[in-house]
C-alpha cells in the first residue's frame, strides 16, 4: 500500500513577490503540518496575473530557473519540510524564449525537471500568446518521493489531451495549477464548465485531479504603456481535488484563502486502473 496525501493552495496574490512567496510558504507550511506530502500553489503565483494587459517591460519578470526567486525559495522549503511542490513561473529560456513553465521540486530540494505550457489562450484579458512561446518539453511525468506525477498548466486543463499525455507518461495522479476567473467580455460563469473538463480528465483516465486557482479581483487602470486599457478579473477560486472516478471530494469556495487535502492508496488506484481495462482497449492507430 502507497498513500500519499495531496494538498491544493488557493491564495489572493498582490503585486508584491516578496509577499506573495511568504504568504504561499506560510500556507503550505500549514498544510505540510497537517500531513500533506505533495502541495500544489497556483499559476504564476509570485504576482497578479499581468497577462490581463500587454506591456513589453512585463518581459522582464522573466527569469531562468536558476534566478526565479519562487523556485529558489520552495526548493529551501520543500527541502525543510519533506514535501513535493510544484512551482509555477514565468522563464526565460534559452534562444530568448519565455516560457509559462512549472518547476517539480522534489522532496528534498531538487527539481526534478520542468513542464512547459503546451496551450497558450489568447483571449481578452487573457493575453498569454503576447507573453508565452507554446512549450517545447511534451507532456511529462515526474517520479517525486511520494508518487509519479503529471503536471498541467491552466489552459492545458480543457484539453482532454494534456491529461491522456501524461497518464501514457506514468502519471499516477494529475495537477493543474490556475488562474481562471471571470469572463468580461462573454458574460458568462465558466467555472462549473472548467469544473467538468478536469473532472472528466479524472474519470476517463482513472486517476485524481488536483486543481488550483487563485481568488480575487485584480484590476488594471489606464496608462500610455497599456494603450490605456482599465479592466478587471475576479478569481473565482473553487480549487478542488477529485477521486480517480472524477467525483469531487474536496473543495473550496470562491472567496477564501487557505487548503484542501486528501489522502489517496496509488496502489489499490493503479489495481483498479487495470481492472477497468481503459489503456488496454485503447486504439491509438484508429484515432
Amino acid at each position: 500500500m502507497r498513500e500519499v496525501t495531496v494538498a491544493a493552495i488557493q491564495m489572493r496574490c498582490s503585486r508584491n513577490v516578496k509577499e506573495n512567496i511568504e504568504k504561499e510558504s506560510d500556507l503550505i507550511t500549514k498544510a505540510a503540518e497537517n500531513g500533506a506530502q505533495i502541495i500544489l500553489p497556483s499559476e504564476l503565483f509570485e504576482r497578479q496575473y499581468f497577462c490581463q494587459e500587454r506591456r513589453y517591460e512585463y518581459y522582464e519578470y522573466a527569469k531562468p530557473l536558476e534566478e526565479n526567486d519562487a523556485v529558489q525559495s520552495m526548493k529551501k522549503l520543500a527541502k525543510k519540510l519533506g514535501v513535493v511542490i510544484p512551482v509555477s513561473f514565468y522563464e526565460a529560456g534559452d534562444n530568448r524564449q519565455l516560457f509559462n513553465t512549472v518547476a517539480v521540486i522534489d522532496a528534498d530540494g531538487s527539481v526534478l525537471g520542468i513542464y512547459r505550457k503546451t496551450h497558450i489562450p489568447d483571449d481578452h484579458y487573457y493575453q498569454e500568446k503576447f507573453y508565452f512561446t507554446p512549450g517545447d518539453t511534451g507532456f511529462r511525468a515526474f517520479k517525486t518521493r511520494y508518487g509519479t506525477i503529471g503536471v498541467g498548466i491552466c489552459w492545458d486543463q480543457w484539453f482532454p489531451e494534456t491529461a491522456r499525455g501524461m497518464a501514457l507518461a506514468g502519471a499516477e495522479i494529475l495537477f493543474y495549477p490556475t488562474a481562471i476567473g471571470s469572463e468580461p467580455i462573454l458574460e458568462c460563469d465558466s467555472m462549473p464548465h472548467w469544473r467538468r473538463c478536469m473532472t472528466g480528465h479524472a474519470a476517463c483516465n482513472l486517476m485524481p485531479v488536483v486543481a488550483a486557482n487563485r481568488v480575487g479581483t485584480e484590476t488594471v487602470e489606464p496608462c500610455i504603456e497599456n494603450g490605456n486599457q482599465k479592466s478587471a478579473l475576479t478569481f473565482y477560486g473553487s480549487s478542488f481535488i477529485t477521486d480517480a472516478t472524477g467525483e469531487v471530494v474536496e473543495e473550496m469556495d470562491r472567496e477564501s484563502e487557505g487548503f484542501i487535502m486528501h489522502k489517496f492508496d496509488l496502489d489499490e488506484m493503479e489495481r483498479e486502473r487495470r481492472s477497468w481495462g481503459l489503456f488496454r482497449d485503447r486504439r491509438p492507430e484508429m484515432y
